[in-house]
């Protein structure tokens, strides 16, 4: 007999997992819980969450309470009587009653070797803190925060210039049959949970906007991790003439068209710029140099260095957060 399902999520990163486990014939999906529809985009109208549209294409049930931790989500589980709940970045914390119906357990996909990087933004700061390697880890969760034991695990190498949407593509795939085998190992024992070593938990908290300003003192190549993994949201900015730039780089070698701009920027204070063959360079931490390659000055238009330059008309000793 099938084993009855609640699939809980709620972003993109969940509907692979989703869209894999309907079609299983030991698996039955008997309803999907998401977050309600929120406002989007300029017009503020209602729009629902990739996990509702993915379920409601195939004709699956759909609820979406405001509050998990209510009297109706608890009588909704009851009633359902699910032998496991699968929960995929949905957005809420699990009361301990919720935990405990499911004679499964809920398992969690979550998008890091945990116990590193627990929390709201796994992906991005494995990125933003240029780690060589991440993956996947599906766990059991308890009532703390990504602390429950882990079950099964998948590694790979993240490349030296992916971003952290490239990231989350390839890992929401990769999540996929990696939930169905852990709840087929949970079922015949061939799956055993382990307890997470704490002392080696590093955190993952919400991205916040002020993450994103550059610190100059830091080396090139941290400030483009950091470009990387803070796509698109806060991305990385500074202020020039008053103003609030976001910027896109890369760390300049030391090679052809960029051995000028590391002596030319050797002992200056850090976000100064230097321009050479209608190219951008800035000093940064280290004495490294990162090129900028393209530039949105707020209120206009993302343009390519050249252009601003041709508008800018830098002036020595000009630099990024004055």
């Amino acid at each position: 007999m099938p084993l009855k399902i609640i699939f809980c999520g709620t972003p993109a990163f969940a509907v692979p997992s989703l869209r894999h486990l309907i079609p299983q014939p030991d698996f039955r999906i008997e309803g999907v819980v998401t977050q309600p529809d929120r406002p989007r985009g300029r017009g503020g109208e209602l729009a629902s969450s990739p996990v509702k549209e993915a379920a409601l294409a195939e004709n699956i049930a759909v609820y979406q309470p405001e509050k998990i931790r209510s009297e109706e989500s608890f009588e909704y589980f009851q009633r359902m009587a699910p032998d496991v709940v699968v929960i995929i970045a949905y957005g809420q914390i699990i009361p301990q009653r919720l935990i405990d119906i499911p004679r499964l357990g809920w398992i969690n996909l979550h998008g890091s070797l945990l116990p590193k990087y627990r929390g709201a933004a796994p992906i991005h700061w494995a990125v933003a803190n240029g780690e060589k390697r991440t993956g996947l880890t599906t766990m059991k969760i308890d009532a703390g925060l990504d602390t429950g034991p882990t079950l099964l695990k998948y590694e790979t190498q993240i490349g030296t210039e992916e971003t952290s949407p490239d990231l989350y593509v390839r890992l929401a795939e990769a999540g996929a049959p990696l939930v169905a085998a852990t709840i087929r190992g949970l079922t015949d024992g061939s799956v055993v949970p382990v307890p997470q070593d704490s002392s080696m938990a590093t955190l993952a908290p919400p991205l916040k906007k002020e993450d994103g300003k550059v610190d100059w003192s830091f080396p090139a190549q941290k400030i483009f991790n950091r470009m990387r993994g803070f796509k698109p949201w806060p991305g990385t900015f500074s202020s020039f003439r008053g103003k609030t730039c976001q910027l896109w780089g890369k760390p300049a070698e030391a090679g052809a068209g960029s051995v000028g701009s590391h002596a030319a920027l050797n002992g200056k204070p850090f976000g100064s710029l230097f321009e050479a063959g209608r190219r951008l360079f800035a000093a940064c931490g280290a004495g490294t140099v990162l090129e900028i390659d393209s530039i949105r000055v707020e209120g206009k238009t993302r343009v390519a260095v050249r252009d601003f330059l041709n508008g800018a008309h830098l002036k020595p000793g000009e630099r990024f957060g004055e």
